[in-house]
């Protein structure tokens, strides 16, 4: 018999978790026995990510040893996150536009959630000055920024020791050996925590569908059809044009990915996909170098899902309560969400912080997000995954524009996929 794989097990994991959820609907006694699990699997993956960045921008690097090279590549790469989130924001805007999600809404049909810690979060971040984010990309204790997880700082970090690694050269060999040597081990970690996956995905869907239920997701209908409707339009359109343009297929790159993009969808957690992401673009023809600092880098500045949602969900709450925005109105709401977008990376619920931080600017009421918080999770799972497909996309396109993609490994891992699967 057929051994199932890892996306055939997630599957199944999320199936039963939505129907224990079901049964269990407000059953307090089974969702305290589902967190845990879920937790764990969480906190597993929380555990593994951060020695992986750190040793894979290490021995990237050192490997690249040239900092006027790598200067233009994080020039090139963030000038190329700014063109597509920028493109992904205007198309929410757009979608919110044409099919109108807020309109003729009754408030008094939904369900309101508490906001207030999203609220405290969004003033705490509002205050600070652009200039003050810059400031916090440099850590002052970098012990610090890794128990934290903050994913800038640690690249700033990587990268400058990856540098001295490669100018002290022979000296710097040993400490070379030591963090290939990490990188090995915690991609045989990483393979044994996805092993775990399924039970993690029952857990945490488990816990949403009894909490919420199923029933919670009708009044807002319109909104969840429409976010999702205009997501699956951005990948296949307009990553399928850029993935087009880069000499590669985009469901090709969704095959290649089906295990990541179902486990970000189930767990909305963008981090447990981190490091087979890294691995399997580098199988795919990426160059270590190219992957370990544009998907890190990517997961702070290149959330094409969560700036479609935020776009969205801005213009939703002002149709809600019947405020219309001029066009010029709608262009100051793009470069609000362009900065704050930005601004609120690594902060814990972003995209919730973004938009209240937004609405908060442009005068519209923020109590409006109480209505939607129900739902963030069902929303969230996919935006997820547009991250997580916008992200491998661009270490293929960076690849290529360095001149540095492998056509000829892409292909044979694409075959020996291919062969895999029909085994």
């Amino acid at each position: 018999m057929k051994k199932f794989g890892l996306a055939t097990q997630i599957f199944v994991g999320l199936a039963l978790g939505i129907a224990v959820g079901a049964i269990f609907y407000g059953n307090e006694t089974a969702m305290a026995i589902l967190q845990p699990i879920g937790d764990i699997f969480l906190n597993l993956v929380k555990m593994i990510v951060i020695p992986i960045v750190v040793s894979a921008l290490v021995v990237s690097i050192a490997g690249v040893g040239d900092i006027k090279k790598l200067g233009k590549l994080g020039g090139k790469t963030l000038l190329y996150f700014e063109i597509v989130t920028t493109i992904a924001l205007l198309i929410g805007l757009l979608a919110a536009n044409l099919f109108h999600p807020g309109t003729g809404i009754e408030m008094g049909n939904l369900e309101k959630s508490n906001i207030s810690s999203y609220e405290e979060t969004a003033q705490t971040e509002e205050k600070g000055s652009i200039a003050d984010q810059f400031v916090h990309i440099i850590p002052s204790n970098i012990v610090q920024s890794l128990a934290e997880g903050d994913l800038l700082a640690i690249v700033f970090f990587s990268v400058l020791l990856g540098l001295g690694v490669a100018a002290v050269g022979e000296k710097g060999k040993p400490v070379l050996s030591f963090f290939e040597g990490l990188l090995e081990a915690m991609f045989w970690i990483t393979n044994l925590v996805m092993k775990f996956a399924p039970f993690g995905v029952f857990a945490l869907i488990g816990v949403n569908v009894a909490k919420f239920g199923i029933g919670s997701l009708i009044p807002l209908g319109k909104l969840i059809l429409v976010i999702y409707l205009t997501m699956f339009f951005f990948v296949f359109v307009v990553l399928g044009i850029i993935a087009k343009m880069a000499g590669v297929n985009i469901f090709v790159i969704i095959k290649i990915l089906k295990e990541e993009l179902i486990l970000a969808f189930t767990t909305a957690s963008s981090e447990a996909v981190l490091p087979k992401l890294i691995d399997k673009m580098e199988k795919f023809g990426c160059p270590k170098a190219v992957t370990s600092f544009v998907i890190p880098t990517g997961y702070t500045f290149n959330l094409d899902g969560s700036s479609i949602y935020q776009a969205i969900a801005a213009i939703f709450i002002a149709q809600m309560y019947g405020i219309h925005l001029s066009i010029g109105e709608q262009i100051t709401l793009l470069l609000v969400l362009m900065l704050t977008s930005k601004g609120m990376a690594g902060v814990a619920g972003a995209s919730f912080v973004v938009v209240i931080t937004t609405l908060g600017s442009m005068g519209l009421p923020l109590e409006g997000m109480a209505f939607i918080a129900g739902i963030d999770r069902i929303l969230d799972m996919l935006r997820t995954s547009v991250n997580v497909v916008g992200n491998a996309l661009a270490s293929i396109v960076m690849s290529r524009w360095e001149g540095s993609f492998d056509k000829q490994k892409a292909a044979e891992y694409t075959a020996s996929l291919k062969k895999s699967n029909a085994a």
